[in-house]
């Protein structure tokens, strides 16, 4: 007798979660699954859905697709018509586990619900809605220690998926004659504006004293290069208050780097266009990067940074993006919003990047404020000398962290999930 089929919905959002989260998930899956003999394997069909997400990049679906690893994708732009209307998309098996790998943790919940299926939540750093999930997969104990008693039975520690990446050989730095500083000023356009010019101006000041660094900057897949030609040039207001320039950008073949900048300083930074480039950040020494989600990824991969947010820029509120950008070109508002954030919310919020949010301690050194290239090249030149201070901060990154094998009890959890249905 043919046994009933189970849908397996994956529930993800960005890129960074579908490379590090989903794709090992679904290979263990797999694995396990071709691993049982023939009367017990499982009849299921995998399928992705991908989720309303501001740091997605449109081209998730591109690249899942790519794998052919799922029956069905459903785009994020079509989310709430597969929750009002599923069918019009395939047809749906009677039992189902949704999983969630990314994203927020609601939109899983609410498809679980929508489809009468189990739900099973990777919580990284909380699990938000223990009450309305089956299973929670937890990162560590802190985040069991997290969720109500009353509730704690439905968690597991696995691990952290992101301690599973896979590096590959042939991507690599090579032999490392230098120190490699990774350079991230940020992926959307209010970031970028400020970002560029001044991240271009910390590393003419960093060259300038020595010699023995080089630069790289991951481009985010949301931008390429003609955003960094644009920031750095005068249609940029922001760029008038800093000296350096971009004085060519040229291919670079024939390496794991896809451009090479070099600066009106002579100061040469490469470009990488893969995203993400874990293999290269991860033989990285330092990273300097603005506050935002790509501290999570830096965390992840046990990388020290050095977390900048310059404020003496925040009065250029018209480069901003959504709201802020819109209200922000009302001269007065303007104002008065800077005002508001600069007096009272960078006054009331002690620390903005992820390690240290979660840590609740300062476990990588943030300079939030008024401050100047130089100052960070000082810190940064500081930091590159002192490297017990870098092997303290990775260490206290890696303590953040969970154990590998991840991937592996995920699947398992899903496994025995199916088989209960």
């Amino acid at each position: 007798m043919k046994k009933k089929s189970v849908a397996v919905v994956i529930v993800s959002n960005g890129p960074g979660e579908l490379t590090t989260w989903v794709n090992p998930v679904v290979d263990e899956l797999n694995k396990i699954n071709k691993s049982l003999r023939d009367e017990d394997k499982l009849n299921f069909n995998l399928r992705l859905v991908l989720v309303p997400c501001p740091n997605a990049t449109g081209k998730e679906s591109l690249v899942a697709n790519s794998w052919n690893k799922f029956e069905l994708i459903i785009k994020s732009k079509s989310f709430w018509k597969l929750l009002i209307k599923p069918h019009s998309f395939a047809k749906w098996p009677k039992k189902g586990v949704v999983i969630f790998l990314g994203g927020d943790q609601f939109w899983s919940i609410l498809l679980a619900k929508r489809f009468g299926y189990l739900n099973i939540t990777y919580a990284e750093w909380v699990s938000r809605w223990p009450q309305w999930t089956n299973t929670i997969a937890a990162m560590n104990g802190k985040v069991k220690d997290l969720i109500p008693k009353r509730y704690k039975y439905k968690c597991k520690v696995i691990g952290d998926l992101m301690a599973d990446i896979k590096l590959t050989s042939e991507i690599s730095l090579g032999k490392k004659e230098k120190n490699y500083i990774a350079l991230l000023p940020g992926s959307k356009k209010a970031k970028l504006s400020v970002g560029i010019p001044f991240f271009l101006e910390v590393a003419d000041h960093i060259a300038k004293e020595n010699q023995n660094i080089n630069f790289i900057i991951p481009i985010a897949p949301t931008t390429d290069k003609s955003e960094y030609l644009f920031f750095q040039s005068n249609k940029n207001p922001i760029a008038k208050y800093y000296s350096s320039k971009i004085k060519t950008i040229k291919n670079f073949k024939d390496s794991c780097f896809d451009y090479v900048v070099e600066t009106s300083k002579n100061t040469k930074i490469y470009l990488i266009e893969k995203h993400p480039c874990y293999e290269i950040l991860k033989e990285c020494d330092l990273a300097i990067t603005t506050v935002g989600a790509n501290t999570a990824e830096l965390a992840a991969i046990n990388l020290p940074m050095l977390v900048v947010l310059p404020t003496q820029h925040l009065n250029m509120m018209n480069a901003w993006d959504g709201i802020f950008g819109v209200i922000g070109k009302i001269s007065f508002i303007n104002r008065f919003l800077t005002f508001i954030i600069k007096n009272f919310y960078f006054k009331q919020k002690k620390v903005f990047a992820w390690p240290n949010i979660k840590a609740k301690k300062m476990i990588v050194p943030e300079r939030i404020g008024n401050i100047s290239p130089r100052e960070i090249a000082r810190e940064v030149l500081f930091l590159i000398k002192n490297r017990a201070q870098l092997k303290r901060i990775k260490d206290n990154l890696k303590k953040e962290r969970g154990d590998k094998g991840a991937a592996q009890k995920l699947a398992y959890i899903i496994v025995k999930s199916i088989k209960k249905l």
